[in-house]
């Protein structure tokens, strides 16, 4: 790897990438389920991921966003674009224009099937930390007083692993509408929201920030 491509902040570095795998996953997800549909048509921009041959339970339908009227193409390229994020986000965000490539594949599987909750609330501020991995934090600086960088530097590995566990299990949910000792469709979506906004995207914002304390004492 040649000098201009390091990552100056690792820490942030990890964390995109992390978090990138995971949406890739989700993307892959939405794909195979749209495949399962077949060379049907779509019947709208808006899409069910999830068809009622393979629904198995009340709202796991895993809402859409395609500009391909065909749940088969759609498929296709949602766990195209999801393949191509992980391979992204591990080997190529850090280098030269890699946050620019990182964001625009984000938008394709927004566009072509890859879901719609976690692309627009989550992908964003992912997409925003990706382009401080190889410049200085100097805004983050002035805004995060000395001590509270010091509380928060040592923090992200566990907040991040607190949030991609709570995310995959809201994908679980998501998808097999499973929640031990519950029943109610409704109690079950809202948990499941729970688990992939609240502990998985609040916990990842959080991690952004101690990610960011941590590159910043690790720069003195």
């Amino acid at each position: 790897m040649k000098d201009r491509d390091r990552p100056l902040n690792r820490a942030t570095k990890m964390i995109v990438s992390t978090i990138g795998v995971l949406l890739g996953i989700a993307g892959m997800e939405h794909g195979f389920f749209e495949v399962l549909q077949g060379n049907t048509s779509t019947d709208g921009l808006i899409i069910q991921a999830i068809g009622d041959a393979h629904q198995m339970w009340y709202y796991g339908t895993e809402e859409a966003f395609t500009l391909i009227p065909n749940f088969l193409i759609t498929g296709i390229l949602a766990m195209a674009i999801g393949l191509a994020i992980i391979i992204w986000s591990v080997g190529f965000v850090h280098q030269r224009r890699g946050a620019a490539v990182f964001g625009l594949l984000f938008v394709l599987l927004f566009l072509f099937g890859g879901g719609i909750a976690a692309q627009v609330v989550i992908a964003p501020p992912t997409w925003a930390a990706a382009t401080r991995i190889n410049k200085p934090l100097t805004w983050w600086r002035k805004v995060l007083p000395a001590k509270l960088r010091r509380a928060l530097a040592s923090i992200w590995p566990y907040t991040l692993t607190v949030g991609a566990i709570s995310f995959l299990i809201g994908l679980f949910i998501a998808i097999f509408g499973y929640v031990p000792g519950v029943s109610d469709p409704e109690r079950i979506i809202n948990i499941c929201w729970a688990f992939i906004f609240g502990g998985g995207w609040g916990m990842f914002l959080v991690t952004f920030v101690a990610g960011f304390a941590h590159d910043i004492q690790a720069a003195k």
